[in-house]
């Protein structure tokens, strides 16, 4: 596998991975019921992210075709979800409009590099 797709995938993993954190922390000291300033459906999605970032993590870490599906399904559901508690729940404070920044960022970037990667994928 050449360098630029380890690096590719490495940073998906790590971003994964650290998503994955953050969710299970949020969870954990966000009390009950999770996210509760978010409606169920957007609560749900987020809840559903402490499996689904280290699932994705681990299958690029395995390097299976999966693990790409749904990393990139992650990157781009997270983005929407995030716009949509950003701006349509007017919770723009400066850190969530960055944060909302960069999951697009890298949505779009997953999406972008996803043809190079998948042939190095089983």
């Amino acid at each position: 596998m050449p360098r630029p797709i380890r690096w590719i995938l490495g940073a998906q993993i790590v971003v994964l991975s650290y998503g994955g954190i953050v969710h299970v922390v949020q969870l954990a000291t966000g009390g009950w019921p999770p996210y509760a300033w978010a409606p169920g459906w957007l609560a749900a999605y987020f809840t559903s992210l402490t499996l689904l970032d280290p699932l994705a993590a681990a299958l690029l870490w395995s390097r299976r075709a999966a693990g790409l599906y749904l990393s990139a399904f992650v990157f781009v559901t997270d983005a929407a979800a995030n716009a949509y508690a950003t701006y349509g729940l007017h919770m723009a404070s400066g850190m969530a409009v960055v944060s909302q920044a960069v999951i697009t960022a890298i949505a779009i970037a997953v999406l972008v590099t996803a043809r190079r990667v998948r042939p190095w994928l089983r």
